[in-house]
């Protein structure tokens, strides 16, 4: 934990009362506030931007009645993109200043390293849903219907008069978008300020702290999706479960390259891919247009393979290649102190 040894007060009672209480909040060692009141400080700052960001985007849908009908989902897209820039920009900056860390402590060291594990999430990201594909394909759940076909009612819609191509590159950019934010937001905020907060605490170690983090983060993860469109107690437990997944991703190499790489090819593999809807949400354009028919608590049914005990298939596999690239690349399977270890600026 952050804690740093309690000094034994001089001079006058009250000065012995002030400096408990100055303790109680400050680490005047790494001069910044303690562990818990860092993250209620940032989260709340981090919620003001966020509203008022929204207000802002609000005000620019109007702005929409000028796009033509090919351009509406450009300016849509961008939109979402520009938004999620600037709550990026603002988590950074609150941690920067709030929490004194360089971003290369929320993950983000773009080394080698971080980009060769990008390309094992991306590519993980697209292994999984092809599993959860098959497995109901062999099942009998779901039947090929099409190929590059449009759903203009679709919830994610990017303009019904997009041209394919241009309609997919959207969509893959809107999912950069979501996988950046909440990855950031999730594993490289929360999960590293938790994990710092717990080392020490009750006498865990960096092992310890970074675990549980891993599984708070991962329940937070979880609860954010409570409210999706036909969400479920099975679509937040499975979400709870893949977030394990994406907080090895990054409790294990100290960097947010593989959960970034999988959340993004993840969501885009399930919904532009194979037609299924993401986390409830369809989208507008898909390569293997399907129709689900198996049982919902198979499938997911509305919500999407999330939501179906068939994607407790593909976790047990992305699992098992995390464990496989890990030890591959760092030469074992260890939670990395890094992770709860500050790399303050000065």
């Amino acid at each position: 934990m952050d804690d740093e040894p309690a000094q034994r007060p001089d001079g006058d009672p009250a000065e012995g009362s002030r400096g408990t209480l100055s303790r109680t909040f400050l680490n005047g060692r790494e001069r910044r506030l303690r562990a818990p009141w860092r993250l209620l400080v940032g989260l709340v700052a981090f919620a003001v931007l966020a509203a008022v960001a929204g207000v802002a985007t609000t005000a620019l849908l109007a702005a929409d009645a000028f796009a033509g009908p090919v351009l509406s989902g450009l300016y849509a897209t961008g939109r979402y993109l520009a938004f999620t820039a600037v709550l990026l920009a603002g988590l950074l900056g609150i941690s920067y200043v709030v929490d004194r860390r360089h971003p290369t402590d929320l993950g983000l060291r773009l080394d080698r390293q971080w980009w060769r594990d990008c390309a094992f999430g991306l590519a993980l990201g697209v292994a999984l849903p092809a599993v959860v594909f098959l497995v109901e394909l062999a099942a009998g759940w779901v039947t090929v219907t099409g190929l590059f076909r449009t759903d203009p009612e679709a919830l994610l819609s990017v303009g019904p008069a997009t041209p394919v191509p241009v309609a997919l590159a959207l969509v893959v950019l809107f999912f950069v978008g979501v996988s950046l934010f909440e990855e950031v937001l999730v594993r490289g905020y929360l999960m590293t300020n938790l994990a710092e907060g717990l080392d020490g605490w009750w006498r865990l170690d960096h092992r310890h702290a970074v675990g549980l983090a891993v599984l708070a983060t991962a329940a937070v993860f979880g609860v954010l999706h409570a409210t999706n469109p036909s969400a479920t107690a099975l679509s937040v437990t499975n979400i709870s479960l893949f977030g394990v997944l994406l907080g090895l991703g990054y409790g294990l190499t100290d960097r947010l390259a593989v959960p970034v790489g999988m959340h993004l090819t993840w969501n885009a593999t399930v919904g532009a891919g194979f037609g299924f809807p993401v986390s409830g949400i369809t989208v507008s354009v898909t390569v293997v247009e399907t129709a689900t028919t198996g049982p919902d608590l198979y499938t997911g049914g509305a919500f999407g393979p999330e939501g179906g005990l068939v994607a407790l298939v593909a976790l047990v596999v992305g699992l098992g290649l995390l464990g496989w690239w890990v030890r591959r690349e760092y030469g074992g399977l260890a939670l990395d102190p890094g992770v709860s270890t500050p790399d303050l600026r000065e």
